[in-house]
């Protein structure tokens, strides 16, 4: 593995899923395997989960860690290409990124959309400038698009969780916010699925589909009870529209999901990426009920970059 970017960049997905059970068995089993190598974590956005399980992958892997938190110790950064910098941006990213060259042997950024300029979100106008600059392998920590190491812990939450011979019915449902939020998860879990031998359906409000790109030939269902009938796993996460970009149109129906809801479905289990906003997007009853695997998924987290930062590893070794 060259990056880590998005699925493209996997070559044998129920490998790199068998990979990370492995390690979740003995996540101490390749103690050397990043000796002497240097991993550096840059962080454009808020992080727990991901900050947190890829601190604790790296270390597993004997990794040294670099953690740079840049929205607030580095200097303002300046992102557009030929920019005049004589306002109060220090430092342009390209420069920042050949820095990083000199010092990191592995990069991985966490950079959130924008939600202003959907041009720039979906050109990835950040995450793009690192894929470019860099010299070493890039691994995304999330982007304006796409979340991947989520989506594969989330992977591994459903196989870890599926044991019969026919197909589960995975639902991805959208849920109520108070603000508008980026389509990366929606995007990304949607990615995936496509890759994995599931049924699977998206449920959104009119007005709330996702970028075509992502979705392809997925079947998208705007009743969320017709959607959810059967379901063996759900999926539920926020977005704002991509249409008429990072707007919030008007949603009469209650979209939050409870226990009454579930008993339309085989029993399904419940995931979230978190944070969560609960009685917003999820209720308690759900959040803590048997249903749900969340937890399950957030520590699957370590797994998922334990097995992308391996990866990256044995290609680096082989040099």
């Amino acid at each position: 593995m060259k990056k880590f970017t998005s699925v493209s960049d996997v070559e044998n997905l129920q490998e790199i899923i068998k990979k990370a059970l492995q390690i979740k068995e003995n996540p101490l089993s390749e103690p050397e395997k990043g000796k002497g190598k240097t991993i550096g974590l840059v962080f454009l956005n808020s992080s727990l989960r991901t900050r947190l399980s890829s601190q604790i992958a790296a270390q597993n892997l004997g990794l040294n860690m670099l953690t740079l938190n840049a929205a607030q110790e580095a200097w303002n950064l300046e992102f557009a290409d030929g920019a005049v910098m004589n306002g109060d941006t220090v430092e342009h990213i390209k420069d920042a990124i050949e820095v990083l060259n000199q010092y990191c042997d592995i990069i991985a950024v966490r950079c959130f959309a924008g939600m202003k300029s959907k041009e720039n979100d979906v050109n990835e106008s950040i995450l793009s400038q690192f894929e470019q600059h860099a010299k070493v392998p890039v691994v995304s920590l999330e982007s304006a698009t796409r979340h991947p190491l989520q989506s594969l812990a989330d992977c591994i939450t459903i196989t870890e969780n599926w044991q019969e011979e026919r197909k589960p019915k995975v639902v991805l449902t959208w849920a109520p916010h108070i603000k508008p939020i980026a389509q990366a998860v929606g995007n990304s879990f949607t990615e995936w699925m496509q890759e994995m031998d599931v049924d699977f359906v998206i449920t959104n409000p009119e007005g709330y589909d996702l970028d075509k790109k992502f979705t392809k030939d997925v079947k998208i269902i705007h009743d969320q009870e017709e959607a959810l009938k059967d379901a063996d796993f759900i999926y539920v996460k926020n977005w704002s529209s991509f249409d008429d970009y990072a707007a919030m149109p008007e949603v009469k129906e209650n979209w939050m999901l409870t226990n009454e809801k579930l008993k339309n479905t085989n029993h399904a289990k419940v995931m979230h990426c978190l944070p969560v906003r609960r009685n917003v997007e999820l209720s308690d009853e759900v959040m803590d009920g048997e249903n749900s695997i969340i937890y399950q998924q957030a520590k699957n987290r370590i797994f998922s970059a334990q097995a992308v930062f391996s990866e990256i590893l044995d290609e680096l070794n082989s040099k």
